[in-house]
């Protein structure tokens, strides 16, 4: 069959070896070499065609017209535009397709018929979009792969001061095996992009430039929608967002919140009862910061980062907490003289006594009152819940939050109780009663952790924001705003003589403050993702983080010295909380460690020996948040399952 070319044409469709359109008698054969068969796809500016090239033994190839919309046909000037752009993309082709394996090359540019055409390489196989309808979502392994294969044609598109500027699912081609093995390549599955029509060379889109706004709403980044500048940061973010979308087969719109301004891709994705590792939703995150300065700033920075610890040589050193040890193998031992008095913590007697349901989301945080009989919950579902620790019975429902709930501390006497939300807010609430006090409103980004001074008279809270607030609860004052973190503080911990405030952030960094005049005390490196958790323990000496890079570091909370030999576990660490210290506690005894992650268990360490203690198995899904009774004989886990449990000692 041969297509008729002539947009205005109202029976396209030929026989195969006609000359001219047996209804309008436009050429079907375009400068006797290019006979187009049937349309692949159109756009804003074009049709492109399934063609073959009649002087090359009827080769097939892709033939792209230039069409634009009605009205750009009706404006000189933006006629105008329009034919530059498509003669820039035919050069980009020239120059690019030549160099890589992984590009489209050119084969023809020319006008016809006050027509302008241009031809490439066909690309045989279907486009990332088509892949996830036929095939479903994508694993955590197929988007390494995609990132892996196409990272490198980003970095080389880039090297040579171009921008693709509408990277998505549609615009990306998996090489089918039956193509490469008729080209005798070796290239069977790779990625191609394709569709640099609106592509630029980075010269003319300097930081301080404006250009044409360009690009696919949603995939594009702001600084393109808005001020037409365009970076390899924008191609990155643009890949970003296409990664999230093939992982989580969802419209895009479900996966913005525009509240809070950032991608609610990971808790969209527990929803549908999937998750990646820690470290690939850092990177994923990383390139989908709307700040273009917090973006990776370049395709070599993410490929980095996708490689693995054991094929870096500077690779840091990881968790202080190790596996237990081999029966055969003699265990690690404290440098005091006597065996740690474990007696605290019986780990044979500990058991689920309850488990709580009602919410319709992932809990973010739970909080338990002093005399342990009552239990908060903040979720994805936007509420709290004040359950009954005993009968596990629902006495209140808050919902005046927007957002997903993300963190809940309660004041020492237990009337108090404090939440933050991603709707950049605040809240204090009664306990008893659930009526609102307070809304403490500054923040500009999600608020992701919070925590309560001892006294309960100052309230911390962590922001997506990247800033610390330091706030009178009393008053509802803003104290202090402390800057330093570069990406969002997601894990906030208080000293319990209240000077120094710990926050762990999506930047990897552990900082401590002090809490009198907000100075920076030091900055702890170390961690390889996100720093999903800190935890300080009850005599003040010791500080722990955790995160998603499968490391948990406990240090000298005043030296920041890390106290045991590294070890990597086997799945990322989400939630950690210290057991309370008995009265006649002596630091020779040794730390209780709770810790909870992907691998959907709770966990119990002794800290020092780096003995695992117990196991406690139960969610179905990661385990995102802990917190002991403050008698250490209780502890509440929380996860993605929906679901609350309560852990304590059968005595």
């Amino acid at each position: 069959m041969s297509y008729c070319l002539n947009p205005h044409c109202p029976k396209p469709h030929n026989p195969d070896n006609g000359n001219f359109c047996q209804n309008c008698r436009s050429p079907l054969v375009l400068k006797n070499h290019y006979r187009a068969l049937k349309p692949l796809g159109e756009g804003g500016m074009g049709r492109t065609f399934l063609a073959v090239d009649e002087d090359r033994l009827n080769a097939p190839c892709a033939l792209k017209q230039l069409l634009p919309a009605r009205e750009i046909q009706g404006n000189s000037q933006a006629m105008a535009k329009a034919t530059e752009l498509f003669e820039q993309e035919a050069r980009l082709l020239l120059y690019l397709g030549e160099r890589h394996s992984q590009i489209p090359t050119l084969l023809a540019y020319f006008e016809q018929d006050k027509r302008w055409y241009l031809v490439q390489q066909l690309v045989e196989g279907r486009d990332l979009w088509q892949e996830l309808q036929h095939e479903g979502a994508f694993n955590e392994a197929k988007i390494r792969a995609l990132l892996l294969d196409l990272l490198p044609v980003l970095q080389f598109i880039h090297d040579h001061q171009v921008v693709h500027r509408d990277i998505k699912p549609m615009n990306i081609i998996r090489r089918s095996a039956s193509a490469a093995s008729m080209a005798g390549s070796v290239g069977s599955g790779q990625l191609v992009p394709i569709d640099f029509g609106v592509s630029k060379r980075l010269s003319a889109v300097g930081l301080n430039n404006t250009g044409t706004r360009t690009g696919t709403e949603g995939y594009a980044p702001i600084e393109q929608l808005r001020g037409g500048q365009a970076f390899p940061a924008s191609d990155l973010y643009s890949l970003g967002v296409t990664c999230i979308q093939l992982l989580c087969d969802r419209p895009l719109n479900e996966l913005y919140d525009p509240i809070a301004s950032i991608w609610r891709w990971r808790s969209r994705l527990w929803q549908l009862n999937r998750t990646v590792s820690d470290d690939l939703a850092y990177i994923l995150d990383k390139m989908l910061e709307d700040s273009i300065e917090q973006r990776y700033q370049s395709a070599a920075e993410i490929i980095d980062d996708l490689t693995p610890l054991s094929a870096k040589k500077h690779a840091p050193p990881v968790a202080p907490l190790m596996p237990p040890p081999t029966p055969a193998a003699p265990p690690v031992v404290p440098t005091h003289n006597s065996p740690p008095d474990l007696s605290v913590l019986p780990a044979q007697n500990w058991e689920c006594l309850n488990t709580l349901i009602g919410h319709t989301g992932a809990i973010y945080s739970v909080a338990i009152a002093p005399d342990g009989q009552t239990i908060a919950s903040a979720s994805e579902d936007k509420t709290i819940k004040i359950w009954d620790a005993e009968t596990g019975e629902i006495r209140q429902e808050l919902t005046q939050h927007s957002a997903p709930v993300n963190a809940l501390a309660m004041t020492p006497d237990g009337k108090l109780l404090i939440s933050a939300s991603a709707d950049k807010t605040i809240k204090i609430w009664q306990l008893e009663t659930g009526f609102l006090l307070r809304t403490l409103t500054g923040h500009s980004g999600a608020v992701q952790a919070i925590a309560l001074s001892p006294d309960g008279k100052t309230i911390v809270s962590g922001s997506a924001d990247k800033t610390i607030k330091i706030w009178h609860r009393q008053t509802a004052q803003l104290k202090k705003t402390l800057k330093g973190h570069t990406q969002a503080v997601i894990s906030l911990a208080i000293s319990p003589d209240g000077k120094i405030i710990a926050s762990g952030s999506d930047d990897r960094a552990v900082k401590l403050w002090q809490s009198k005049n907000g100075n920076l005390k030091t900055t702890l490196n170390g961690h390889n993702a996100s720093v999903s958790a800190i935890a300080i323990s009850s005599d003040g000496q010791t500080l722990a983080s955790a995160s998603g890079d499968k490391t948990i570091q406990t240090r000298q909370l005043d030296t920041g010295k890390w106290l045991a030999t590294p070890k990597a576990h086997s799945s990322g660490f989400c939630a950690i909380a210290y057991a309370p210290n008995p009265d006649n506690f002596t630091a020779a005894e040794g730390h209780i460690l709770a810790s909870g992650g992907d691998d959907k268990s709770v966990k119990l360490w002794h800290q020092e020996s780096g003995n695992l203690l117990q196991v406690f198995s139960g969610h179905s899904d990661t385990v995102s948040c802990l917190a002991f009774d403050p008698q250490g004989r209780t502890l509440v886990s929380g996860s993605s399952d929906k679901t609350i449990k309560i852990w304590g000692v059968n005595s």
